[in-house]
């Protein structure tokens, strides 16, 4: 399926909640938006078509880093003093080394590091955790641990946190209904689908 069916499904995930919690006409707009954005989030993973939607160009990061890199090793050249002058030297260097072999299959996992550390700068506890999932996600196969009773318990954390931080009643509900309807519409017993997820990894690897 793809994800513009799956966003359509969240949505209605998101009105259904909204309807059950008779939400004002501003917070059933945004239970809609949370459970269509919430219905693409399982496909962050390795092979997912969202994580080049996601994600910037590598050669944007790359060039930023190698700009910094440098301004850092002349700055470090011209005012720095012993120990300060060849550690910036190094980090100035070891920054252009790292992003040179820099990729845009990495920039999902860049993303996710990016993510937690908003997260922390923010003091947001759920921003911290989609950090982590994104992170995690950036190394797991499309239809893996996303797509499990594993990525369903995490997010489920994760959406907990973010009502709780936002306010708003419903929006745990429809982040996590929005998610699993993902699933479901990914499952075999639908026809158009060819494959079905691993529901119980890492206890069984079947396809349901």
């Amino acid at each position: 399926m793809n994800g513009t069916a799956h966003a359509g499904i969240g949505a209605a995930a998101g009105f259904i909640t909204a309807n059950a919690f008779q939400s004002t006409p501003a917070e059933t707009l945004i239970l809609i938006g949370l459970g269509s954005v919430s219905a693409l989030v399982p496909d962050l993973d390795i092979d997912g078509k969202l994580r080049g939607r996601i994600t910037f160009s590598h050669k944007v990061i790359q060039a930023a880093a190698q700009l910094i890199g440098l301004l850092m090793i002349f700055y470090s050249l011209y005012e720095g003093d012993s120990m300060d002058k060849w550690l910036g030297i190094g980090i100035g260097v070891a920054m252009i080394t790292i992003s040179s072999l820099l990729k845009q299959r990495h920039m999902l996992t860049v993303t996710g590091v990016g993510v937690i550390a908003c997260g922390a700068s923010l003091q947001e506890y759920w921003l911290v955790l989609l950090g982590v999932y994104i992170f995690i996600a950036s190394f797991v196969s499309h239809r893996g641990y996303t797509h499990s009773i594993i990525g369903i318990v995490f997010f489920a954390v994760i959406a907990s946190r973010f009502e709780s931080s936002i306010g708003i009643n419903g929006a745990y509900l429809a982040c996590l209904t929005g998610y699993i309807s993902h699933l479901a519409a990914d499952m075999k017993f639908l026809p158009f689908n060819k494959r079905g997820i691993k529901l119980f990894l890492p206890v069984s690897s079947k396809e349901i």
